[in-house]
């Protein structure tokens, strides 16, 4: 093996292990599913507004009522909890009442995070 055949083979790495660059657009044009829910404003609907939410406490927004289980939750929102609760909400939240099931998307689900990120 050559110093030149590195690049490649850490772009392969890379690919065979799943990783994934943010795209915050297409994470906007993904949320759009979540809008009938969410806002990406501070304004509640059925669900909590998202403005704040990446580094927030889970259940802790001022104003919401969150179920039980969410508000008993030691989840902190950032890259790692956003992606899991995303994938399978009930499995990081037992209990929750977000009535999503979950994106099996992982490049869709770290689209969205990167979006999320955008909303301070």
């Amino acid at each position: 093996m050559t110093i030149r055949s590195l690049p490649a083979l850490l772009f392969l790495a890379c690919a065979a292990t799943g990783a994934h660059a943010q795209d915050a657009a297409a994470g906007g044009m993904a949320f759009q599913q979540c809008a009938e829910c969410h806002s990406p404003t501070a304004a509640d609907n059925a669900g909590p507004g998202l403005k704040g939410v990446f580094g927030r406490k889970a259940g802790a927004k001022d104003g919401f009522i969150y179920s039980p289980a969410m508000k008993k939750s030691a989840v902190v929102w950032d890259d790692k909890t956003l992606d899991a609760y995303l994938k399978d909400p009930r499995a990081v939240v037992p209990g929750t009442s977000m009535a999503y099931g979950g994106d099996d998307d992982a490049k869709e689900r770290a689209d969205l995070v990167a979006y999320l990120k955008t909303l301070r």
